[in-house]
């Protein structure tokens, strides 16, 4: 079974109402436990020519972590983030991100995260640890739900 995990409405990477950010809709696949969406860059992405950004992939693997955790019910911010960039990504080409939760300790969330080309290949990898958002930081988040 496959669900839409909640939007925050200025994100770059899901926001719906940030006119320059991605606009992307994330799901969450109960089946496989992955967070997922997928993406089609534009020219308006590239670093090189024909090649999609390091920082817009790095972006995608980050909200890609942290719907994973999410899609739990457990709102969450970046602590840290780690990208391995493993071959390019081209512009045009219809890109897929997954991500899933590996592990917890207290607050932290621990996940991992790959973004493959429309050909299968492996773009990029990452791990995160993300912390569970609480008190004036939980109300700072809960103003920008959908």
């Amino acid at each position: 079974m496959t669900e839409k995990i909640i939007n925050y409405r200025g994100c770059f990477i899901c926001g719906q109402d940030n006119s320059v950010g991605l606009r992307l809709d994330f799901y969450f696949d109960r089946e496989r436990k992955i967070a997922w969406a997928e993406f089609t860059p534009g020219r308006e992405h590239e670093g090189y020519r024909d090649l999609l950004h390091g920082g817009i992939i790095s972006s995608l693997l980050d909200e890609v972590m942290a719907k994973a955790v999410l899609a739990k019910g457990i709102p969450v911010v970046t602590s840290r983030l780690a990208v391995e960039f493993r071959k390019p990504a081209l512009v045009g080409e219809k890109l897929r991100v997954e991500g899933r939760m590996t592990g917890q300790k207290s607050r932290a969330y621990f996940t991992s995260g790959q973004l493959f080309g429309e050909d299968g290949r492996l773009v990029a990898e990452a791990s995160g640890v993300y912390i569970r958002a609480e008190g004036e930081l939980m109300a700072v988040l809960s103003k920008s739900l959908d």
